[in-house]
């Protein structure tokens, strides 16, 4: 009879470490390397959720930028621009005075 066993469905106790420290290389190469008029003022990260503030209309080509930085491909950043003068952010509601 023939078992196959399997690691717990999340991964290595240590994946979530290494993809952190992995986001945080492609932010910082990608951060330096921007250009000054799409360079973010502010930078925040938990997990996969990013919270940032940028000269308006530049949102689409720090996008670009940044989903260069990954040498793989494999990693592709998105964004969504605020409504209202409000954006979601972890079940938060950001808005804007």
């Amino acid at each position: 009879m023939y078992e196959q066993k399997f690691g717990t469905p999340m991964g290595s106790p240590v994946s979530p470490i290494l993809a952190n420290i992995y986001m945080e290389f492609i932010e910082q190469k990608a951060i330096a390397t921007a250009k000054d008029n799409i360079k973010p003022k502010i930078w925040c990260r938990y997990v996969d959720d990013v919270f940032e503030i940028i000269p308006r209309g530049k949102a689409k080509e720090l996008t670009e930028h940044i989903n260069k930085a990954d040498p793989s491909g494999n990693i592709k950043f998105t964004y969504e621009e605020e409504e209202n003068k409000s954006l979601p952010f972890l079940d938060t509601l950001v808005e804007r005075k």
